[in-house]
């Protein structure tokens, strides 16, 4: 048993604890009550150790491709860090210098930059004069970027080189920025010189911020565990962001809970940090990397591997170069891997493909459970002579891999597992629960769980009658997934009434954020999220299609890079826009003596769409899907669905309500 039930308060329901804690935990260190006090002691703890590593960069080159377009590569060397002891002073000359530029404590700072040594001295900054961070996508649109800034009345953003051209294009929207502390790239003084020219913004480099406090000290003005830390802005899937408040007792809570899951976590380990800091999932990661005394190293996803897309050939990636021991992902990040590996191998052929096959199927038979399967010796030599150039991709001394965002395939889990020989640890939490909520463990092997509650939660599953989700199903409860624990956030900023939609106090003073979510209780206490509440459309006939559930069957198909699943309620049969796979369409069209003359004339073929769709309806077949579920038409996609196109949020996933109206005529079309 991996989780209790245990008696709550608010609405009836089904609720269950983590088994080894009888109240959810709100501290893992004595004497510390808030994030700033957590990095102070760490800084102190481990002097000399390294804390944040970034890559020098030798070389940015501009690539020509076969059709005529050129590409930008770099040639990155090795890591370059800062110990705990020079990042304190950094972060506390930083902190005295946005008070000398003139920046109020009650007043907000928002970072709104890619992921990087710069964010996290900021934040720490930030939090060691009380100053609420606004944290903001760096993929978001102008209107969201306007809303999110406006709504919270910033005074002073941190930014980044593309960030900045994005503010001076909107700078005539924001009502209150006063300063701009930029992070000094190359290229960046032509941004400096518009901004310098046509704002009346201050506008200073990094570096000089942490001169002026270094020659001015301002003493810390530490926060109360009850202060607002962060203003998180979603991504948004739906609408315009919402800011979520977390206080630093909510993420402190979820820290302190990760702690006893993730295990001999501590100063040995190297942590890839490539993931977006406005992501609560990695800022949580970060801020617990250093709470032990371990290194964080610097990446993109666009150079995480020596393949990746602005890696120069013949050059290291991100995690060749640092050889992490721990990373985190989400599931279309860890899908993108499997792809990739599956590519090389098929691309391979021959005895090679024929190896990985049979070592593949042997080791999943004993992940499997099959005493049949290879373990012990046959594993080694499996891992020598097969896995070992895998494991090579991601550095080679990976030990444990966080996913969170959302629920992983089973398909990847077992993949990712067998081809890179460590336990995934599947999260299941909210930005409004600080990434808190469920935590599969290290010896759990079972595919297509989150997990038990972490032990900062309470998780209670509630009757949503409509839907036909009971707690009293048999023969596991299903509901509605409540979150209830000091994780759980104050709300959405200046939105009261979405606030009082979705977070309610129970009598005994527990506070709960409804997350929509539809999940069931395994036997052992472990969660499974099995629909979503506004996922679910009813057809003519009075069938209900849940998108996100078709959506992940048929996204295993080959040819799909990505899938957004279409119902409309007036016609008795759902439809598709399909991202088609460049590579493995190509190849298929290549094998059949189809002639195109670009990947966009490919996906609008009959004969490809025909091959598209028998595959999809394979999948549906191996998924049990009714015949309702499985598009009877579909859409080939040629361009890729990004964060920067704004069809897909920073997390990728799908923002439904722009991707039906981006392709308005095209679904239409699909119903005629």
């Amino acid at each position: 048993m991996r989780a209790l039930p245990v008696d709550v308060g608010g609405e009836p329901g089904y609720a269950i604890r983590n088994y080894r804690f009888k109240q959810p935990v709100e501290t893992h260190w004595e004497g510390v009550t808030t994030l700033a006090e957590l990095f102070e002691q760490s800084c102190k703890d481990y002097v000399n150790m390294p804390l944040l590593g970034t890559r020098k960069l030798i070389s940015r080159e501009q690539e020509p491709s076969l059709d005529g377009r050129s590409f930008e590569k770099l040639h990155l060397g090795e890591y370059d860090w800062k110990c705990y002891a020079e990042v304190f002073k950094s972060v506390c000359n930083f902190a005295s210098g946005l008070i000398r530029l003139g920046h109020q404590k009650t007043d907000r700072v928002a970072i709104f930059a890619e992921t990087r040594a710069e964010w996290q001295i900021a934040l720490q900054a930030c939090f060691r004069q009380n100053i609420t961070v606004v944290t903001i996508y760096a993929s978001l649109g102008e209107e969201a970027l306007c809303h999110s800034l406006n709504e919270t009345e910033v005074t002073t953003v941190v930014c980044g080189q593309k960030e900045l051209k994005k503010m001076i294009d909107i700078s005539g929207q924001l009502d209150t920025v006063k300063r701009v502390i930029y992070i000094n790239e190359e290229g960046i003084s032509a941004e400096v010189s518009l901004a310098q020219k046509s704002t009346s913004w201050i506008i200073e480099p990094f570096e000089d911020v942490g001169r002026l406090g270094d020659t001015a000290p301002v003493d810390a003005n530490m926060p109360l565990p009850s202060d607002v830390a962060v203003i998180m802005y979603t991504s948004g899937s739906t609408g315009l962001p919402k800011g979520v408040m977390m206080t630093h007792r909510n993420v402190l809570a979820t820290l302190s809970a990760v702690m006893t899951i993730v295990p001999e976590i501590g100063k040995k380990d190297v942590y890839l940090a490539y993931l977006p800091l406005a992501h609560i999932l990695e800022l949580a990661a970060e801020a617990l990397i250093a709470a032990v005394g371990a290194s964080i190293g610097y990446g993109s996803p666009l150079t995480l591997t020596d393949t990746s897309n602005k890696i120069k050939k013949g050059t290291l990636g991100d995690a060749s170069a640092l050889k992490p021991t721990l990373m985190t992902a989400v599931p279309a990040i860890l899908d993108r891997v499997r792809d990739g590996v599956r590519k090389k191998v098929d691309t391979k052929g021959g005895v090679a493909k024929q190896l990985f096959d049979v070592a593949y199927n042997r080791r999943l038979a004993a992940v499997n459970g099959s005493w049949l399967g290879a373990w012990g010796l046959e594993k080694l030599l499996w891992d020598m002579l097969v896995f070992k150039k895998v494991r090579a991709v991601l550095g080679g001394k990976i030990r444990f891999v966080l996913s969170g965002g959302a629920p992983l395939s089973g398909d990847t889990q077992r993949f990712i597992n067998i081809c890179l020989g460590v336990p995934i640890g599947q999260g299941y939490g909210l930005t409004e629960t600080c990434a808190g909520g469920t935590f599969s463990e290290y010896d759990d092997p079972s595919v297509g769980r989150v997990g038990a509650p972490l032990p900062c939660s309470y998780i209670k599953l509630i009757d949503w009658s409509e839907g036909g989700y009971l707690t009293s199903d048999s023969p596991m409860p299903r509901g509605e997934i409540v979150i209830g624990g000091p994780n759980v956030t104050k709300g959405y900023f200046k939105n009261e009434a979405k606030t009082n939609e979705v977070y309610k106090d129970d009598e005994k003073g527990m506070r709960w954020f409804y997350s929509g979510d539809i999940g069931r209780f395994h036997p052992d206490g472990c969660l499974e999220i099995i629909d979503r509440k506004k996922d679910i459309v009813k057809l003519q006939h009075g069938e209900y299609v849940s998108l996100g559930k078709v959506e992940a069957a048929l996204i295993v198909s080959p040819y799909v890079e990505n899938i957004m699943i279409h119902a409309d309620p007036f016609h008795s049969y759902c439809v598709a826009l399909v991202v088609a796979a460049h590579n493995e369409l190509e190849n298929w069209a290549s094998q059949q003596g189809v002639t195109y003359t670009d990947f966009v004339d490919l996906c609008q073929k009959p004969e490809a769409v025909k091959e598209v769709l028998g595959s999809l309806s394979k999948a549906a077949k191996q998924a049990r899907l009714e015949k309702f579920e499985i598009p009877a038409k579909i859409k080939l996609i040629s361009e890729p669905w990004t964060p920067e196109s704004g069809l897909v949020t920073a997390a990728l996933k799908l923002k439904r309500e722009v991707l039906r109206k981006t392709y308005e005529d095209d679904l239409a079309k699909l119903y005629a």
